[in-house]
């Protein structure tokens, strides 16, 4: 089931360089909510890109992994980085349980498959 797809590898560099951004040079909300929001949707297209799934099994695989690292942060694995890569891996996995992360990932996969389900209604509509 593999199949690269130009359209979600582009919505994917676009978010990644868009979360660098974020991440260099923004602070508070924008970073830890607005961050969030989007990283769903980034890992979503990124596997839209190279897996041929259906939207709502890729955005169920999205949000479990994405709450699976929301959780992982409840245990003491942040005391366990590799210093070499402690502030990477910080950055990637966070460092703190976050209620508010898990609904800025579910608002993020319900935007996604909103915005995927909606053209093939409009398309559905003309014919």
């Amino acid at each position: 089931m593999m199949k690269f797809n130009l359209k979600y590898f582009l919505i994917f560099l676009l978010l990644f360089f868009s979360e660098i951004i974020i991440a260099k040079y923004t602070t508070g909300f924008i970073r830890h909510t607005i961050g969030d929001y989007l990283v769903v949707i980034l890992l979503y297209a990124l596997i839209k890109s190279f897996i041929k799934l259906s939207n709502l099994k890729t955005g169920i695989i999205v949000l479990i992994i994405a709450y699976m690292v929301e959780f992982l942060q409840l245990t003491n694995l942040q005391n366990f980085y590799p210093d070499k890569y402690v502030h990477a891996l910080k950055l990637v996995l966070g460092t703190s349980f976050s209620i508010g992360d898990l609904v800025a990932y579910t608002l993020g996969i319900i935007t996604t498959l909103l915005i995927e389900y909606k053209p093939k209604k409009q398309h559905e509509k003309t014919i």
